[in-house]
Formats: structure tokens, C-alpha cells, sequence
């Protein structure tokens, strides 16, 4: 006899409540701030008006039938750098930062020492529990032209005089993907750790009866098991090109490398707060969550026809 629904949440009421927790949580504050969206599309927003008074509602509309704080924002002169800018940091960190965790993650695997792998973790870890503004306190004072890098270079004869490498622009990116993999590598790995462990033993075992190596091991069985992970993953990396890490590009930003490190959340951020146009940097995170959305789904669809994984 099938249990109506009542019944099976008094059953489960424990469980039910936590979960409905969730569900409040999620509708308080990713669902119900939704309503704001109406901003961007609004002549010029005060932040002294409520978004739950009618004097809010009333507020004239943006030209262009609302749309014209978007159509500023693709005319702006700072548009391509802005955009070359995002991508350029966003691309390299996929091409070069995601298969490295998935690398490191099986090179951990296959480390036979227990008490030297959980060292190796521990110390890859730690860099996550950092905060960027204490990461970018560091890496300041490391990258000075009387930091740390410039005197193992001299010391290396790289170099005859120190760099002020945050000053420098062309190298602004370098030091945000590798400042970003140094920090969240061993993190990065947890997920792939997981998914190497929930693999049948039994087929290692098989393959080394067949006198297949440990290298050939990794690529016959470690890698397609892991595949569904890694395209999930992938997927959402995907979908995330135009998050930037506003955290550690705000910390590392100033002047002199502005030409280099200004991306779509630095110049919300700037918008925003420096010069109050609240309904054009509205405009801006909506382009840029309508774009991430288009890209996931076209991620989605293609690694879908690829390995038939996918998140919907």
C-alpha cells in the first residue's frame, strides 16, 4: 500500500525540516533579491528609496524602452578592454587551472605513504582557509621591488635590478592565475580525491594481472571513471568565465595596472560605489548573469553530445 504524501513527511519530519530550511533560505536570499533585477531597467535609481515602496515603483523607466543603461554600456569606450580583460584572466584559468587539481588530485592518489600524502594535502589546503586580503598583503610585499621574488631572482642572476611587479600591467594576469592556482589547488582537488577513492579496486587489481603499468592505469581507468566529475565541473567552470574573483583582483588592483586588471566586477564596483549610477551597474551584473547563463547552457549542450553527461 502506497504511503500518501502526509504520511511520509510525519515520517520523515526530521529530515523534511532540515531540508525546508534550506528551501527558506534559498528563497530569502537568492529568489526574493530577484525582485531588485527592476533596477536596471530603471532612469536612475536612489539608494534612498525602498525596493518595497511605491515611490520605487514609480520611478520612470529607462530609455530605450528600459534598456538603455545596456545599450550605454556596450557603447563605452572601456567595453572591449573590460571584456578583453575578463575573458583573458577567466580563459586562462580554465586552460591552465582546471586540469592541473585533476593532475595533482591523481598524483596524491598515487602517492603509497600515507602519513607523507596527508602532509602533502594539509599543506595544499591551507592557502583556501586564507582570506585574499591577507593573501594580497602577502603577494604585495612579495612582488615589491624589494620583495621576496626580486631577491631569488637577483640571487638567481635573472635579474640585475628589482621588479615592482603589481606596478607592471603586463604582468597583472600572470600573477592572478598563478596567485589563484597557488591558493586553490589542493581545494580543487578534494572533489576528484572523492571520486578516485569511489572506484572499484577490483579493476586495478584486473589491470595489474594484465601487466598494465601504473601510467597506463591512469588512463584506462582512473580518468574515464572520474569523467562524469570532471564534465560537471567543466560545465560550471564554463558557465563562470565572466567571474572574474573580484576579491583578489580588487586586492591586487591599483592604478598603474588598472589598464590590465579592470573586469566587469571591478568596474560595477567602481560604478556603484564611486559614482552611484546604481541602475547602470545593475544593467552590467544582469548582462553579465544573462551571458554566464548562455554560456553554461551552450557547455552544457555540447559536453551533453560529446560524453552524453550533463547537468540537464
Amino acid at each position: 500500500m502506497r504511503k500518501s504524501i502526509w504520511q511520509t513527511f510525519k515520517e520523515q519530519r526530521h529530515l523534511q525540516i532540515m531540508a525546508l530550511l534550506g528551501v527558506v533560505w534559498m528563497l530569502v536570499f537568492n529568489y526574493a533579491p530577484m525582485y531588485g533585477i527592476i533596477v536596471a531597467f530603471k532612469k536612475n535609481y536612489k539608494i534612498t528609496e525602498s525596493l518595497f515602496s511605491l515611490s520605487f515603483l514609480k520611478t520612470p523607466w529607462a530609455d530605450a524602452n528600459g534598456f538603455q543603461h545596456f545599450i550605454n554600456f556596450i557603447k563605452d569606450p572601456e567595453f572591449g578592454n573590460i571584456l578583453a580583460n575578463t575573458l583573458g584572466m577567466s580563459i586562462l584559468k580554465l586552460v591552465i587551472g582546471f586540469p592541473l587539481p585533476i593532475a595533482f588530485a591523481i598524483l596524491l592518489n598515487e602517492l603509497r605513504s600515507p602519513r607523507f600524502k596527508r602532509w602533502v594535502q594539509t599543506i595544499s589546503y591551507l592557502p583556501h582557509f586564507l582570506s585574499w586580503v591577507v593573501l594580497g598583503g602577502i603577494l604585495t610585499n612579495w612582488l615589491s621591488n624589494t620583495g621576496l621574488i626580486n631577491q631569488v631572482l637577483m640571487l638567481a642572476g635573472l635579474s640585475k635590478e628589482g621588479v615592482t611587479f603589481l606596478a607592471e600591467p603586463k604582468y597583472f594576469w600572470g600573477i592572478v592565475v598563478i596567485s589563484d592556482i597557488w591558493k586553490e589547488l589542493g581545494w580543487s582537488a578534494i572533489i576528484y580525491l572523492a571520486a578516485i577513492v569511489g572506484i572499484d579496486p577490483e579493476l586495478y587489481e584486473a589491470a595489474t594481472v594484465d601487466g598494465a603499468s601504473r601510467f597506463r592505469q591512469i588512463f584506462a581507468i582512473t580518468l574515464p571513471s572520474i569523467k562524469g566529475t570532471i564534465t560537471i565541473l567543466f560545465i560550471l567552470a564554463v558557465g563562470n568565465l565572466l567571474n572574474s574573483n573580484f576579491d583578489q583582483i580588487l586586492v591586487l588592483w591599483n592604478p598603474l595596472n588598472a589598464s590590465r586588471a579592470n573586469v566587469i566586477d571591478i568596474y560595477v564596483y567602481h560604478v556603484a560605489m564611486r559614482s552611484m549610477r546604481y541602475s547602470y551597474a545593475s544593467a552590467i551584473g544582469l548582462f553579465k548573469s544573462v551571458v554566464a547563463f548562455i554560456l553554461l547552457f551552450i557547455a552544457n549542450r555540447v559536453t551533453k553530445k560529446l560524453n552524453e553527461v550533463s547537468l540537464f
